[in-house]
């Protein structure tokens, strides 16, 4: 990608969400539904079903979005050792046959879209636990961002503004973990790697690379995504331990890169055209991820350095129009309880290229800074304010919205995303692109 900061490192993602998150382990849904698995198995039945609307406002405004999406699934035990889950998701937006303002690639991309969600078989052996299937493996530590969350993939269509339990793409894959007084191991094989959905070119967010020079034409080809064959797979180690409060983990992680990278063909004769073609590479990455409670506050921190991964630049020189770099992207984060249930957190980030090379839009050392606040107000209304900026230049997110708990199982949001900044931000690309925006989830 061209822009100054990556996906990867900023998603603007609600940190509320961060309660669905699993610490690394096997440790998510089925935890918590006290299964009868003795003599009478149960089986426990979920879903939720959420309408959501946007309005773009400026140049031009327009409606966005008219999604319906519903998601069911089950779980349950054959016995104490063996468990099951199954779900899948389906959305419907309705904007595209009620309006004709986007292309119809866009429109057959983003209207009508189905799913496998977690789907996955448990088999636990004394200290060993293994699972098999499509599955959220969640690395991370910091609330609201991915930086040390490598593996999974994202549905970028809306750019990172969706909620976490909607942002990510399970993966399938096999994961067994170890399980010893406060150590924890992790391997990881993904045979099938799923890669970021980043839409099609027309739609409002998607990430165009840099134009070329005056004079020259501007493709964009379709992406050409990792087959599916088995010859490509994904495979990490992690491991974690627990003392005196902190929580420390490292890993390793070898996999084909979830962002595109828009290699680029230039084209000669009457009509010169740089020709665009998002593709994917393998990279490697190394990390770790630290938490402490100090009772005050909570303070997390993350650091990875990435082997590898591709960069578009602009000049002509360069044949395919990407080089490869090697860089670190850390981020501290602090978390501050307030009175009346009100919090606040502030996290700093950077990205350190350690071969930087000038023709690429990041600067040797990117920085950037996010603020969150939340509060509880009449005991179902939680006001939330979030703004991401960088340090480096105008490029920011700022989104203010309101949740309203209504009755149980209900939820009701509103709120505005705003973008400003240069158009090689990640931010400042979509700057006509602000919107308000309502949803309404009903949780079974």
């Amino acid at each position: 990608m061209t822009w100054a900061f990556s996906p990867r490192l900023v998603a603007a993602a609600d940190p509320t969400e961060d309660k669905l998150r699993s610490k690394g382990g096997i440790d998510d849904l089925l935890a918590d539904d006290n299964l009868e698995v003795a003599d009478n198995p149960a089986t426990r039945f979920f879903g939720f079903d959420q309408f959501e609307t946007a309005y773009t406002l400026p140049h031009p405004a327009h409606f966005s979005k008219l999604v319906d999406r519903l998601e069911l699934g089950a779980q349950g035990a054959l016995n104490a050792n063996l468990k099951w889950k199954i779900s899948g998701r389906f959305d419907y937006d309705a904007i595209y046959d009620l309006s004709d303002f986007y292309s119809t690639q866009v429109r057959s991309d983003q209207r009508f879209n189905a799913q496998f969600r977690e789907t996955y078989i448990d088999v636990g052996a004394g200290d060993v636990d293994l699972r098999v299937g499509r599955q959220q493996i969640i690395w991370g530590e910091v609330v609201g961002l991915f930086v040390a969350d490598v593996v999974s993939a994202k549905d970028l269509r809306e750019t990172v503004v969706m909620d976490f339990d909607l942002l990510r793409i399970p993966q399938w894959a096999a994961r067994a973990e170890y399980f010893k007084n406060d150590i924890h191991l992790e391997a990881i094989w993904i045979p099938f790697p799923s890669v970021n959905k980043i839409g099609k070119p027309g739609s409002d967010f998607f990430p165009y690379p840099l134009p070329g020079p005056a004079g020259y034409g501007y493709v964009v080809n379709n992406e050409r995504k990792p087959d599916q064959d088995g010859s490509l797979h994904d495979y990490g180690l992690r491991a974690s331990i627990l003392r005196k409060g902190w929580d420390v983990a490292a890993f390793a992680y070898r996999s084909v890169d979830a962002n595109p990278t828009f290699f680029r063909d230039v084209t000669a004769g009457p009509n010169p055209a740089f020709v665009f073609t998002p593709s994917h590479d393998k990279i490697t990455q190394y990390g770790t991820t630290v938490s402490k409670d100090f009772d005050d506050f909570l303070f997390k921190a993350e650091a990875v350095y990435t082997v590898g991964q591709n960069f578009n630049v602009s000049t002509l020189a360069d044949g395919d129009g990407v080089v490869a770099q090697n860089y670190l992207d850390y981020i501290l984060s602090v978390e501050v309880p307030l009175s009346d249930e009100a919090r606040f957190n502030t996290q700093f980030f950077q990205r350190v290229f350690r071969n930087h090379d000038p023709g690429i839009v990041p600067e040797r050392v990117e920085s950037g800074v996010t603020l969150f606040w939340s509060a509880k107000w009449l005991r179902t209304l939680e006001p939330q304010l979030l703004l991401i900026h960088s340090l480096n230049r105008n490029d920011w997110l700022l989104r203010p919205k309101l949740v309203w708990n209504f009755r149980k199982d209900w939820r009701a949001v509103t709120g505005v995303d705003v973008f400003g900044g240069h158009r090689t931000g990640l931010f400042g690309q979509y700057d006509k692109q602000d919107r308000v925006y309502a949803e309404v989830r009903k949780t079974f």
